[in-house]
C-alpha cells in the first residue's frame, strides 16, 4: 500500500517524539507517518543561519543522508533563488549546468532552474536526474519559493527499497541487459535538439554522443535519433547498496497518461515516438513488467506538503523524486551538484 504522509498529519504534520538534537542550534525529527524519508531538521531557537550551520556541521549530515536517502530543511531563513545557490554552493559544490535536457527549464539564478515547465495538470512519474546520462549529479535539491495552494507535492521514493520489491526474474534480465532509451528529435513534439544539447551546431551534437556513449542517426537535417545502453542497478559510490536507477518506466510510452498515449501513438509510429524504452539489447519490455515497476515505485512513495522556504537535499542515487499535479502559482527550483561518471 502506497504511503501517503499527508493522510496521518498531526498539527505541525511532525512527530515530535524521539527528536535527534546535533547542538542547541537545531532538531530533527520525523513525520507523523514514521516514516523515515525525508528527516526532517528545524531550528531549535530563532534565527538560525542554515548555510553556517550546515557548513560547520557536514560530518553529521552526510551519514544522516546516506541513511535516509533525504533531508528536509523546514522554518529557516533562506530569502530566495540566490541564498538556495550560496546553500548549494556551501555543502555541495558549484551547481551544475542542465545538460542533455529532457525537459522544459530555465535558469533563475546562477545554475538554479526551474524545476520543471511541464503543464501543471499532469503528473510526473518518479526518476533519479539523469540516470540516462554517462554523467550525474550524486545531489539534487529542491527550494520552495511558492508553495502550491493544492497539491503539488514532489513525492520521493527510496530506490533500494523500490529494488527489493522487484521480483527477482525482472531484476536478473535487467541485471543482465540493462535498459535502452530511444529519442527522437526535430518531428514536433518535445525539445529540439538544440534545446536538448545547447547547440545549433550538429557537429556539437555528434561528439557529445560520440564521448557520452551515445548512438546517433541523423535521418534528415531536422530528424535526429539517438540511443543510449546504460546499466539498470547501480552501486552507491559511497555505500555500496545496489540500487534501482535507470528511466525504463519513466520514458516508456505505457507510464504516460492515457490520452496523451494515445495521442503520440496515432501520430507516430513506435520507432517515431519521441521517447520509448527498452531492454538494453532493443527488446520490448513486456507489460506486465512495467506494471511491476510502477507498482513498486508506487508502493515506496512518500509525499509532504511544500511549506514555503522548504528546502529538500537528496542524495540523487539513493531517491527518485516527481511531481503531483496543482493548480494556482507554485514554484520549486533545483540545484544539481557533485557530477558522478558511470566510467
Amino acid at each position: 500500500m502506497k504511503t501517503d504522509l499527508l493522510s496521518s498529519f498531526n498539527v505541525s504534520g511532525l512527530r515530535k517524539a524521539g527528536t535527534l538534537r546535533r547542538d542547541n542550534l537545531i532538531r530533527t525529527e520525523t513525520f507523523a507517518s514514521g516514516s523515515t524519508l525525508p528527516l526532517v531538521v528545524l531550528p531549535a531557537v530563532e534565527d538560525v543561519d542554515l548555510i553556517s550551520w550546515a557548513v560547520s556541521h557536514k560530518s553529521f549530515l552526510e551519514p544522516l543522508l546516506l541513511r535516509h536517502g533525504g533531508i528536509l530543511f523546514r522554518n529557516f531563513r533562506i530569502s530566495g533563488a540566490a541564498e538556495f545557490q550560496d546553500f548549494v554552493t556551501a555543502i555541495s559544490g558549484k551547481p551544475l549546468e542542465y545538460q542533455e535536457q529532457t525537459s522544459p527549464r530555465h535558469k533563475v539564478h546562477g545554475n538554479i532552474y526551474t524545476s520543471t515547465e511541464y503543464p501543471p495538470q499532469h503528473r510526473i512519474f518518479l526518476h533519479n536526474e539523469n540516470s540516462y546520462s554517462s554523467t550525474w549529479p550524486l545531489k539534487i535539491m529542491f527550494f520552495c519559493v511558492t508553495a502550491p495552494r493544492q497539491q503539488g507535492e514532489t513525492p520521493i521514493a527510496d530506490v533500494r527499497r523500490v529494488l527489493a520489491r522487484i521480483p527477482s526474474e525482472v531484476r536478473e534480465r535487467f541485471a543482465r541487459d540493462g535498459w535502452m532509451l530511444v529519442r527522437n528529435f526535430g518531428l514536433g513534439y518535445g525539445l529540439s535538439w538544440q534545446t536538448a544539447f545547447q547547440t545549433e551546431d550538429p557537429l556539437d551534437v555528434n561528439r557529445y554522443c560520440e564521448t557520452s556513449g551515445i548512438e546517433f542517426e541523423w535521418l534528415s537535417r531536422a530528424h535526429l535519433r539517438i540511443r543510449q545502453r546504460r546499466k539498470a542497478i547501480v552501486a552507491h559510490p559511497v555505500t555500496g547498496e545496489m540500487v534501482w536507477f535507470n528511466h525504463a518506466t519513466f520514458f516508456h510510452i505505457s507510464t504516460l497518461a492515457p490520452e496523451m498515449r494515445s495521442a503520440l501513438l496515432s501520430e507516430f509510429a513506435e520507432e517515431n515516438l519521441p521517447y520509448n524504452t527498452y531492454y538494453g539489447d532493443g527488446t520490448p519490455i513486456e507489460a506486465h513488467v512495467l506494471d511491476v515497476l510502477r507498482e513498486a515505485y508506487e508502493s515506496e512513495t512518500v509525499k509532504f506538503p511544500w511549506l514555503e522556504r522548504d528546502l529538500l537535499l537528496l542524495d540523487n542515487m539513493l531517491v527518485a523524486h516527481g511531481r503531483s499535479p496543482f493548480d494556482g502559482p507554485r514554484q520549486i527550483v533545483v540545484g544539481m551538484t557533485e557530477p558522478f561518471s558511470a566510467s
